[in-house]
């Protein structure tokens, strides 16, 4: 249990200190370590743990410990987070176990001073019978969800200006736990069925997904890369909003499609999938690993009618005219925090500048759509700012192109008053990621 710890820390450390992706960086830190089944779960769940409550976890802190957050050096803090949320949070480790690896940890790591520290407070928190104020929802409503659901008030700010206070708490509480793993049917290969019959042989259960065609929702899946029938290219990973969003676009046999943001090439690749592997499909995107890794990724797959290549959005640079033109644009992330916990945390200042960079490759992206072509432009963010206002902007000041309506499949109904050319989907809502969707069509 005590690598599973230390995995545990270095992983948080990178992650919070040295700016890595928690779901790359947590998989690498479990392979690097050699971790076994049990150990890399725990390792796991203590990451994760610490990620989705640390506000909260800081807070608990600041209440016992007699040296400010700020000035406690940022190992020592880690090894604290971990430590309380395991005393609060992991009921199958003991409490003893909880603190003495702790200490032992912060030995092993040359933080020999401040051992008596971490005991000390540990301890102190343990003979107050693990008690914490909590602020009063009464008194100060953000701070007491910001405590509770361990995120910044800014963040609970923009959620109530977008989506009313009863949806925002609903958000809140949806952002702890891990995300459903949903992977697409690569039915240029296989059923779904079949599908769910091959990875039954390999020790995975997978069921149907409820909104996505052709989408399965696994479970103990270990290792994705290494199912054999991953290795065949009969499915790829991805979030079922996102597999909704293509199939709203709804490509067909021979059209010519670009995407325009597309790394890491989901929804070209689903695209391709709808269109039969018949047709053109160009996916761009702006770093030339990422390009390479769509182009690996389609070959797996079968699929050859994509041609990826390095492309700047914002450039204008050439490209083929399209039926269809997917515009996936970089956001604030506020729909995938439960995937990536870690964007609880980024600084909400430089939210204010996203909508008018969308709204840039928006419009370049229009001049690539054909007469009576379909433009998409969606986000993983829950901000208005960022969805619904760059949509209603882009067709008051663009007359060349109308709102296309979505015609939306059984079981997706709007949760929020939007227009009928839009979506937004609520992970609280459909256990998916927060997602936004809307689309045009070009008339002259």
């Amino acid at each position: 249990m005590a690598n599973s710890r230390k995995t545990a820390f270095k992983a948080l450390y990178n992650v919070l200190y040295n700016n890595a992706y928690s779901n790359i960086e947590i998989n690498r830190a479990i392979k690097a370590s050699q971790l076994d089944r049990r150990d890399a779960a725990l390792a796991s769940a203590i990451f994760y743990g610490v990620l989705e409550r640390r506000l909260t976890l800081d807070k608990i802190i600041r209440q016992y410990s007699s040296i400010p957050i700020r000035k406690i050096e940022d190992k020592v803090l880690i090894l604290l987070e971990t430590a309380i949320y395991q005393l609060l949070y992991l009921d199958k480790i003991p409490d003893s176990a909880a603190v003495n690896e702790a200490v032992k940890l912060c030995k092993s790591l040359r933080l020999t001073k401040s051992s008596g520290f971490i005991n000390g407070v540990l301890r102190s928190f343990l003979r107050a019978d693990k008690a914490y104020k909590t602020p009063d929802i009464k008194q100060n409503r953000e701070e007491y969800l910001s405590f509770t659901y361990s995120c910044p008030t800014d963040i609970i700010k923009i959620l109530d200006d977008s989506y009313g206070e009863e949806y925002t708490e609903e958000i809140l509480k949806s952002l702890f736990g891990r995300p459903p793993v949903t992977a697409a049917v690569n039915t240029l290969k296989t059923t779904a069925q079949e599908l769910i019959d091959s990875l039954s042989q390999q020790g995975v259960k997978a069921q149907p997904s409820e909104l996505a065609k052709n989408s399965l929702e696994l479970f103990d899946t270990g290792s994705i890369e290494e199912l054999e029938a991953f290795k065949q290219g009969l499915f790829y990973i991805q979030d079922e909003a996102s597999q909704l969003a293509i199939e709203l676009l709804n490509p067909q046999s021979c059209d010519t499609v670009v995407d325009v943001c597309s790394a890491p090439g989901g929804k070209s690749f689903k695209s391709a999938v709808l269109m039969k592997n018949k047709g053109k499909i160009f996916s761009y995107d702006l770093h030339p690993h990422k390009v390479e890794l769509i182009s690996k990724t389609a070959k797996r797959l079968g699929i050859d009618i994509i041609s990826a290549a390095v492309r700047d959005a914002l450039s204008g640079a050439d490209s083929p005219l399209a039926d269809k033109v997917i515009c996936d644009v970089p956001c604030s992330g506020l729909g995938v925090m439960r995937r990536k916990p870690e964007i609880r945390y980024k600084n909400t200042d430089d939210f204010s500048d996203l909508p008018a960079l969308q709204y840039k490759i928006l419009i370049k992206s229009s001049q690539l759509v054909k007469k009576d072509g379909v433009l998409l432009y969606s986000t993983c963010t829950l901000n208005k700012a960022e969805n619904n206002a760059v949509a209603v902007k882009f067709l008051a000041e663009n007359k060349s192109f109308k709102p296309l309506a979505l015609k939306l499949p059984d079981g997706v109904k709007r949760i929020i008053p939007e227009n009928d050319n839009c979506l937004t989907l609520l992970p609280s809502e459909y256990n998916t990621d927060g997602f936004f969707v809307s689309a045009f069509v070009r008339c002259e």
